[in-house]
């Protein structure tokens, strides 16, 4: 049978797919919409799973809060390119990904990706991202998700599309939680732990050695070379934990002072960078193109 135009013009606006593909779709269902949406999905599938290798580490971080912001979440979604983290259709599904980890509480990445996308969905999370994969033509990973829950408000703060901030406060009030938000998201090196208690001896002892060797080597006496570890220690946990960084808004007191002016505690942060600890594969473009002449 013809396939008019109106129909490839619907089957594109139902599944996203290019006009050519479309067509045939439609040519080999003999005009059969459904059938037809069936086979792009099988394709759409089939695509996603050949760039599944590719390195994505752009994207988003997106946070939802509950409406009494004592349950919050930040979610991080990757894809290839910035231009596709800049697109609604991507951002709109990072949001509903977020906003089924707010409501459902998923134990792990595999419980979410099992989960309806949207409410009264019969498709997954992961269906929805194979889905988008076929859309956009590039590779997308729901890379991880963070959730809180406390008896206390939730600061929140997210930094353009790449840092996101969770704060658990006690005592104080909101703009003090966005303060230590933002304080978060901002200062370098970016806090470890809350307090010295909490750094991990380990790091503590890397460091030691490291501050050792280099003090050695200034040929002072073993007491003086004491003195310059213990400092350099001291300095080095009031860098690493939030409540000895100097407060960025204010840097002449720390945070560990201006919580105590305000009679408040931190109980827990968490803080989300885009594609952090993801290696990035560093092509130029012609040997990008070299690679898919001699994939081809």
């Amino acid at each position: 049978m013809a396939i008019t135009a109106a129909q490839v013009k619907e089957l594109r606006e139902r599944t996203g797919s290019g006009m050519m593909e479309c067509k045939k779709a439609l040519v080999d269902a003999d005009g059969d919409m459904d059938a037809a949406i069936d086979a792009l999905r099988k394709t759409g599938l089939a695509k996603a799973d050949k760039k599944a290798s590719r390195i994505a580490a752009e994207g988003l971080v997106v946070i939802e809060t509950s409406d009494d912001s004592k349950t919050a979440a930040i979610v991080e979604v990757n894809c290839e390119t910035d231009f596709v983290a800049r697109k609604e259709d991507f951002q709109g599904f990072v949001t509903a990904i977020a906003k089924r980890v707010l409501a459902d509480n998923p134990a792990d990445i595999d419980a979410l990706m099992a989960m309806p996308f949207q409410d009264g969905d019969a498709g997954t999370v992961e269906d929805a991202r194979k889905a988008m994969i076929a859309t956009i033509g590039e590779n997308i990973s729901v890379r991880r998700f963070i959730r809180v829950e406390s008896e206390n408000p939730i600061a929140s703060y997210r930094h353009g599309v790449r840092i996101g901030v969770l704060v658990d406060v006690a005592g104080g009030d909101a703009t003090l939680g966005k303060d230590l938000a933002m304080h978060i998201a901002a200062h370098d090196p970016r806090p470890v732990c809350i307090s010295e208690d909490q750094v991990p001896e380990d790091m503590i002892a890397t460091e030691r050695d490291i501050f050792t060797a280099q003090a050695r080597e200034s040929g002072k006496p073993d007491n003086i070379i004491e003195k310059m570890i213990s400092g350099r220690i001291r300095k080095y946990l009031g860098e690493i934990t939030l409540l000895g960084q100097s407060f960025v808004k204010d840097p002449d007191q720390t945070v560990g002072k201006l919580l105590g002016q305000a009679g408040a505690s931190v109980v827990r942060f968490e803080r989300v960078e885009l594609g952090e600890g993801i290696e990035k594969k560093d092509e130029s473009f012609a040997d990008e193109v070299m690679a898919q002449v001699k994939g081809g």
